[in-house]
């Protein structure tokens, strides 16, 4: 079994649900990062409604080359934000989420590559003050009060769609590549869809294809205790109380969905079936329960409860493509495709990203996959993605 000497479980929990200011060329040499912001206006959603203005954090690693085709796109994960690589203060104590993999001499090596990663619609923390997002938390200008529920549903296309409205404000006419992580990785390949000629390849880490029933229904229990809150009041809560215990719930489900037993049993191993207090007292709680809610309690903090309703919505409604069906949906991509899940993956689980590798290929299309091996589950996505360095390397630099 693997021990958790290497891994500290406050690490695990500020990398994994951690997180944007004008056009700046990059990461410095000492590795420092600037959060930007890009804004656009009358934004129209896929559902055909329009978000009169949209703001979105990003940040960029290594430099644009003169031909402006040495761009690749990063898009974050569901709790995640633009904050993939590099520290924003030398006294930072924990880089970006895939700073293993991106930097100097290092899988997308920023020697070479031009690493954007923007911040999505609705994203989970709108109160970080290092995150740019426009959702229901948002002030709406034509009452001057949140959105709240008036928000329009936006959907994994409307993420892309934000994200190439970016690319055109810097002159991007071509992604090298787009890689992303489990809800970065629905986004990555959705590129490939609705804009086959702009992008050369995908990585598609912890991902899938389309959303299926089980994960539908899955990700369900993320929204429920949210709804079930009777302070969330329709989503009309912002000038009250807000749901906390709700979201803090919800936080502590996608905490435990996120990881594997294996990994999570370690963690929490000074929890007992033999504890005392639950045994004499229905009210008292195990100390793992008490542990997880205490970890999601910070989460609340920058979180709001209608951003994550909307994410998972968007998250719900995938399938690439937005055809009726998955080979439908795949049929215009171009870009050369690499799957990478994770084996102990127990939210989106291997199969997924195999069905879409097998349309692809089926579809005569060029689709590689591996799986990732690791004790963390859906979370060896990010913290046992090195191990793959050397494949995401050649398969960058393959003609």
């Amino acid at each position: 079994m693997l021990s958790l000497k290497k891994f500290v479980a406050p690490t695990l929990l500020a990398l994994m649900f951690s997180a944007c200011t004008s056009f700046s060329l990059a990461q410095n040499p000492d590795g420092l990062v600037e959060k930007q912001v890009f804004t656009t206006h009358n934004f129209t959603t896929y559902n055909g409604q329009q978000i009169a203005e949209v703001n979105v954090g990003w940040e960029a690693y290594g430099e644009l080359n003169d031909t402006r085709d040495n761009v690749i796109l990063i898009t974050h994960f569901f709790s995640g934000n633009s904050h993939a690589a590099g520290r924003y203060t030398a006294t930072d104590a924990l880089p970006g989420y895939w700073d293993a993999i991106i930097g100097p001499g290092k899988a997308i090596d920023t020697n070479r590559y031009y690493v954007i990663s923007s911040d999505t619609l609705v994203n989970q923390e709108p109160h970080n003050p290092m995150v740019t997002t426009t959702g229901p938390a948002t002030i709406n200008p034509a009452t001057g009060e949140p959105y709240a529920l008036d928000f329009p549903v936006v959907t994994i296309r409307d993420f892309v769609n934000v994200q190439k409205a970016l690319l055109d404000s810097l002159d991007v006419e071509k992604l090298h590549a787009v890689v992303g992580a489990s809800m970065g990785s629905l986004q990555a390949l959705d590129w490939a869809t609705a804009y086959p000629d702009f992008v050369e390849r995908v990585i598609s880490v912890i991902g899938a294809g389309a959303a299926d029933p089980w994960t539908i229904a899955t990700l369900q229990q993320w929204a429920n205790p949210i709804i079930a809150d009777p302070n969330w009041s329709d989503g009309n809560y912002y000038d009250g109380d807000a749901p906390t215990d709700g979201l803090r719930q919800a936080l502590g489900m996608v905490t435990l969905q996120a990881m594997h037993p294996l990994m999570f049993n370690q963690i929490y191993a000074n929890s007992s079936a033999r504890e005392t207090a639950p045994l004499h007292d229905i009210r008292e709680n195990f100390s793992v329960i008490n542990q997880l809610n205490a970890a999601a309690e910070t989460r609340t903090t920058f979180a709001d409860a209608n951003h994550l309703l909307y994410l998972v919505r968007a998250n719900q409604l995938f399938v690439a493509g937005f055809a009726e069906d998955l080979a439908t949906g795949l049929a215009p991509v171009t870009a050369k495709t690499l799957f990478l899940p994770a084996t102990n993956d127990l939210l989106l689980q291997p199969y997924l990203a195999r069905e879409a590798h097998s349309t692809l290929q089926a579809l005569g299309k060029e689709s590689h996959y591996e799986e990732i091996e690791g004790p963390w589950g859906h979370l060896d996505g990010v913290y046992m993605l090195e191990q793959k360095a050397e494949l995401i390397s050649e398969f960058l630099g393959t003609d």
